[in-house]
């Protein structure tokens, strides 16, 4: 997804140069029609076990209710997504063999997930359609490749084989959710989908674990516990989503102190208001481009932010805060400022490390010509700043599309030595996808 060098709203997907996000419209169209179907298959049939489908629709709901925000602003709903894959699998309940239909799972889970929706429309928070579309195909997948065999008399006497199906199905289902989550960042983000599936498994590899092996639990043990086991098996995953939901609350916050301090420079005036903001969402876009990892593009991100935090140092702020425009010497300085000042939180060295060479030129002309060693390319974080820092110097908020091409051509005049040219040709695709749809 590009980011946006004005001053605008933070949610991802209101940036002024962004396409519809195609990815989400069929995605969510493809959950619809898969659902009309479904219904319409479930009304004419009639609901079979009506009281399973309400316990499972239940826990659905209650899963729905509970959903939470994993790192890098990823909606899930545990509990409601375990339930769902469990009632997808379900055999027997005591005594009785289940006989309902794809079409009834695919039903109820809508349906639960629906009324689960509700309290959260009703706080006035979003809907978050396309992830309940994302576990509903997933969810769907599994029940209509399961459900067909649930009859067959191997599947129901031998546990083995019981249990090698179901439990490829649910890793089947994860994977499913990680792909089609990927697509999705994909189509919002502009990031490259190896790197956008790589961060998708390593973020929800640890609680997609926990789920897969609740639905099993559920599934399983409701043949001896009855419908009790829903309660029993879902206690564990509740107190793994509330961990989560902690640590994604702490690190949240722990954004939320890097963005005030980063506008500390602002409001002391040493800055142009709005530019910490800016030089981070441009840094962000160039690394997607590039193709960097979620946890690189978190220290990125910080970097960004208080890339400037040097200049509180300064007898006289520089006119406009634009520190391309004075001498290297008095560059590093601050960044050599800024590094220690972010170093004193002792958590935050390699963020520190990006700040303090942020102003190192790409290359080191004079070592070259004269083969003289001790020169080391500074890190890709650090010129990616270097080159978003010294973008919006030139431009601010400006989205004049004539004033960006001008410094984005400016920057290049100087990729022999000062600014590493692959930065600055991902700068030029951003700002080019911006001037195209704005014009």
């Amino acid at each position: 997804m590009d980011q946006p060098m004005g001053h605008v709203p933070r949610e991802p997907r209101r940036y002024p140069w962004q396409v519809p996000d195609s990815g989400q419209l069929l995605l969510v169209v493809a959950a619809g029609i898969w659902l009309v179907a479904a219904v319409t298959q479930t009304a004419a049939e009639g609901l079979k076990d009506p009281r399973i489908a309400i316990a499972f629709g239940a826990l659905i709901a209650f899963g729905e209710v509970l959903r939470l925000n994993l790192p890098g602003d990823r909606e899930t709903a545990p509990i409601g997504f375990a339930g769902a894959l469990a009632y997808a699998l379900l055999i027997r309940v005591g005594t009785h063999f289940v006989q309902y239909s794809a079409e009834q799972v695919v039903t109820v889970a809508t349906i639960g997930m629906i009324i689960g929706a509700l309290p959260h429309l009703a706080a006035g928070r979003p809907a978050r359609v396309s992830g309940m579309a994302t576990r509903l195909l997933c969810i769907a997948c599994v029940a209509y490749i399961f459900r067909p065999l649930a009859s067959n008399s191997a599947v129901e006497k031998h546990w083995g084989l019981a249990v090698a199906l179901m439990t490829a199905l649910t890793v089947l289902a994860l994977l499913l959710e990680a792909v089609l989550t990927a697509l999705l960042r994909v189509d919002e983000q502009r990031a490259r989908f190896r790197v956008a599936l790589v961060d998708e498994m390593r973020v929800q590899l640890p609680l997609g674990a926990a789920v897969g092996a609740s639905a099993l639990l559920i599934a399983f043990a409701a043949e001896v516990m009855g419908l009790a086991a829903l309660a029993v098996f879902t206690a564990p995953l509740l107190v793994t989503q509330v961990a989560f939901r902690r640590y994604a609350g702490i690190r949240t916050t722990y954004l939320q102190t890097v963005r005030a301090l980063a506008k500390v420079t602002e409001i002391g005036g040493y800055v142009e208001t709005g530019h910490s903001e800016r030089v981070s969402r441009l840094a962000i876009a160039i690394g997607r481009e590039l193709g960097i990892h979620e946890p690189e593009l978190l220290e990125l991100e910080y970097a960004a932010l208080m890339h400037d935090i040097g200049q509180l140092s300064l007898h006289d702020p520089i006119p406009g805060g634009a520190t391309v425009l004075v001498s290297r010497q008095d560059q590093q300085r601050i960044a050599e400022l800024g590094a220690d000042v972010i170093q004193q939180a002792q958590v935050l060295d390699s963020v520190a490390e990006i700040v303090r060479r942020q102003n190192e030129p790409y290359r080191d002309t004079e070592a070259s010509a004269t083969g003289r060693a001790g020169f080391s390319e500074p890190p890709l974080s650090s010129r990616i700043i270097k080159t978003a820092n010294a973008f919006d110097d030139l431009v601010g908020s400006s989205l004049d599309p004539g004033r960006a091409a001008a410094a984005v051509q400016r920057l290049r005049l100087d990729t022999a030595s000062e600014y590493d040219p692959t930065t600055v040709e991902a700068l030029s695709r951003v700002v080019n996808r911006r001037s195209v749809i704005q014009m």
